[in-house]
C-alpha cells in the first residue's frame, strides 16, 4: 500500500497492529506510527496498548496508557488496559483500573467485567471473583453471555465446577464463546471430561457449529480420558468438519490427544504431516515422546525446532527437562536449565525445578537436590516435594524421604500420597512400628488412601479391577489365565519381589497379594481377549509398582505382546521383555 503512493491513517495503523504477532513487530509499528505523526490516534494508542500486553510488555502498555491523559482516553480506552492486566492475571491492578474508571464516569460494558473477571480466573482469585459475582448480580449483568463466560472460566480455574454450570444455566441464549468456554471448563478436571463431551454433544444439538475452539476444548477432554476409540471418534469428526484443514491448533490438540491415548507413533505421524507447524505444536510432540520414554528422539526434535528458528517456551522446557529426568541425562538437564534464563530470557517457574530434583533425585544425587532446593528463588511447594519423595522411595532414603514427606503433610495436610509412599517406604524396609505410626497419623487426620485400580477399553467398554478383584463378572477366569502364566514367567526368570507386597508375612500371603495386583489384572484380561500379536493398553491411576513391572516386562516377551501401561506419571512401552524406561523409572 506504501509503495503504491496510498496514504496511510491511523485506521490502517491501528488495523495492521491488532492483526500482527510478536513484540517486534508490534515495536516496528509504534515507531512508525510516531515518526509519521499518527501516534495522536486514540485507535492507534488503544491497539498499541493491546499489542504490548500481548508480548507481555506491561510497563510500555501502561506508559502509553498513561501518556494519554483525562482528555483524550476514551471508554475503549479503558477497556484495553484493563484486559492487559486481566490477560496476565494482574486480578488487583486490574480491579483497581475497573474501580478508577467507574470513579471518572465511565460506564463499565460486558467487555470491561469479562477482562476483570479473566484476571481472577488467571491468578486461581476465587474470594475476589466471587465478590465481584455479587456485584454483577445487583448490576443485573450475569444474564449477558459474554460476562457468563467470564464466570464460568473463573470458577472453572479455581475447581468450583458446579458454581460454573450454574453461572452458565443463567444465560438463557448462550452463545458459540459461551457453549466452548463450558467445554473448556469441564476439560480442566479430568474427573468431568464426560461432561465436556457431553456439553459438546448438546451444543451440537442446539445448533451451534463447532469452530476451532470448540475442537480445541473438547478434543482436550477426550485427552483426559486416554482412550484410543473415543480419540478416533473425535479425530473422525473433526475430519468430517473440514475445519482441521486450516487450523493448527486442532492439529495440535490431536497430536496431544494421541499421545495421551498411548498411540505416540500415530501423534509422531501427524506432527511428520503438518504443512505449517508452531511452538505449540514442537511442545506437543516432544512431551509425548518425553512420556514414553523417547527422550533421545524428544530432545532431538527440540534441537531440530531451534534450528529452525522457532522460539521455545517455558512449557517447552518442562517437556525436555522431563526427557532428560526420565533418561538420566544429569548434565544435559543442567544445561538446558541454565539456558533458560541466559539464552532465552525465561525464569524458571516451579515446575522447572521440580523436573529438575525429579531428574537429579531419580539419579541419586540427593546432596544436589538439597543444594537446589536452597538456591530457589522461593520457597519449595508440594508441587516440587512431590518428586524428591518419590526418588527416595525408589533409593531407600529413609531420612530424606521422611522430611519430603513432612513437608508435603505440612504444605497440603489433606494430601494422601506423601504418608502412604512414606508407610510404603518403611513397610519394604520392614520398619513396621515407623509404617504403623504413620499409618495412624493418617487415622488422626482422616486421611484415606486413594484406591489403586486399572482399567482397560475393549471394544469401546471399559473394564476397571481393583487389586484382589472379586466384582469382575470374569475374574475367576484372570486368575486361572494368571496361574498358568505363573509357571512361564518363573521360567523365564521372574521373581517375586516381596517388598512390594507389603505384608509382614514375606512368604506365600506377600506373593499372592502381588499376582492379584490391579495392572496384572488388568494385562491378563487384556491378554484373553485380543488376537495374537496384537498391543493393549492399560492404564492406572497411581504409579506401577516394581514387581508388575518386572512381571510385564516378562509376560511381554513371553507373549510377544506390545503392552502399554500409562500409570500416574508416563507410559511404559513393554515389548520383547524389556521396556522403554529401560528400568529407569
Amino acid at each position: 500500500m506504501r509503495r503504491g503512493g496510498l496514504a496511510v491513517d491511523g485506521f490502517t495503523v491501528s488495523t495492521v497492529v491488532s492483526a500482527v504477532t510478536g513484540i517486534t513487530s508490534v515495536a516496528q509499528l509504534h515507531g512508525y506510527a510516531v515518526m509519521s505523526g499518527l501516534d495522536s490516534y486514540v485507535s492507534v494508542k488503544n491497539s498499541l496498548m493491546s499489542g504490548y500486553g500481548k508480548g507481555m510488555l506491561l510497563e510500555e502498555a501502561e506508559r502509553l496508557f498513561a501518556d494519554m491523559g483525562d482528555s483524550t482516553r476514551t471508554h475503549v480506552s479503558w477497556n484495553c488496559i484493563i484486559a492487559v492486566y486481566g490477560q496476565h492475571g494482574h486480578g488487583r491492578k486490574a480491579m483497581e483500573l475497573f474501580q478508577d474508571m467507574a470513579r471518572r464516569g465511565f460506564t463499565a460494558d460486558a467487555c470491561t467485567l469479562a477482562s476483570v473477571l479473566s484476571a481472577f480466573a488467571t491468578s486461581r482469585d476465587l474470594v475476589a471473583g466471587t465478590e465481584l459475582h455479587c456485584r454483577l448480580i445487583k448490576g443485573k449483568f450475569i444474564c449477558d453471555p459474554h460476562v457468563a463466560s467470564g464466570l464460568v472460566d473463573l470458577y472453572a480455574k479455581c475447581g468450583s465446577i458446579q458454581d460454573a454450570w450454574k453461572s452458565f444455566s443463567e444465560v438463557d441464549k448462550p452463545d458459540l464463546v459461551l457453549w466452548n468456554t463450558l467445554i473448556s471448563g469441564y476439560s480442566l478436571h479430568k474427573d468431568f471430561s464426560e461432561e465436556a463431551l457431553l456439553s459438546f454433544r448438546a451444543m451440537q444439538r442446539a445448533g451451534f457449529c463447532p469452530d476451532d475452539c470448540s475442537f480445541v476444548c473438547v478434543i482436550s477432554g477426550y485427552s483426559n480420558m486416554s482412550s484410543p476409540s473415543q480419540g478416533q471418534q473425535i479425530h473422525a469428526v473433526v475430519i468430517k468438519s473440514d475445519i482441521q484443514s486450516s487450523h493448527i491448533s486442532v492439529h495440535n490438540a490431536m497430536i496431544t490427544l494421541y499421545s495421551r491415548c498411548g498411540k505416540v507413533s500415530e501423534a509422531k505421524m501427524l506432527f511428520d504431516r503438518l504443512t505449517e507447524r508452531n511452538t505449540v505444536s514442537y511442545n506437543s510432540i516432544i512431551a509425548g515422546l518425553a512420556q514414553h520414554g523417547h527422550a533421545a528422539e524428544a530432545l532431538k526434535l527440540f534441537e531440530g525446532m531451534l534450528n529452525s528458528g522457532y522460539e521455545p517456551t517455558g512449557v517447552t522446557f518442562i517437556s525436555v527437562l522431563s526427557a532428560c529426568a526420565y533418561s538420566g541425562k544429569v548434565d544435559e538437564g543442567w544445561g538446558y536449565f541454565n539456558s533458560m534464563k541466559q539464552t532465552y530470557g525465561i525464569d524458571p517457574c516451579e515446575e522447572h525445578y521440580s523436573c529438575m530434583i525429579d531428574l537429579l533425585g531419580r539419579a541419586k544425587k540427593f546432596k544436589e537436590v538439597e543444594e537446589l532446593i536452597m538456591k530457589m528463588p522461593f520457597s519449595l511447594t508440594s508441587v516440587g516435594w512431590t518428586p524428591l519423595l518419590g526418588a527416595c522411595r525408589t533409593h531407600g532414603n529413609m531420612e530424606l524421604g521422611a522430611r519430603a514427606a513432612r513437608e508435603i503433610l505440612h504444605l497440603s495436610p489433606s494430601n494422601s500420597s506423601a504418608p502412604v509412599v512414606l508407610s510404603n517406604m518403611y513397610a519394604s524396609a520392614g520398619r513396621w512400628e515407623e509404617a504403623a505410626k504413620v499409618r495412624k497419623l493418617m487415622r488422626d487426620r482422616g486421611i484415606k488412601k486413594k484406591p489403586g485400580c486399572s482399567w482397560i477399553e475393549l471394544g469401546r467398554i471399559i473394564h476397571v479391577f481393583v487389586a484382589s478383584e472379586v466384582s469382575h463378572p470374569r475374574i475367576k477366569e484372570v486368575y486361572r489365565f494368571l496361574e498358568g502364566m505363573s509357571e512361564k514367567m518363573r521360567l523365564a526368570g521372574y521373581v517375586p519381589d516381596v517388598r512390594w507386597a507389603l505384608a509382614k508375612d514375606q512368604a506365600a500371603e506377600g506373593e499372592m497379594r502381588l499376582r492379584h495386583h490391579s495392572e496384572k489384572l488388568a494385562v491378563a484380561f487384556g491378554l484373553m481377549n485380543t488376537k495374537e500379536r496384537e498391543p493393549i493398553l492399560v492404564l492406572k491411576n497411581l504409579r506401577i509398582c516394581g514387581d508388575c513391572h518386572n512381571a510385564i516386562k516378562i509376560i511381554s516377551g513371553i507373549t510377544h505382546r506390545e503392552i502399554t501401561v500409562r500409570d500416574a506419571h508416563r507410559f511404559h512401552c513393554f515389548s520383547d521383555g524389556s521396556c522403554s524406561c529401560r528400568d529407569y523409572w
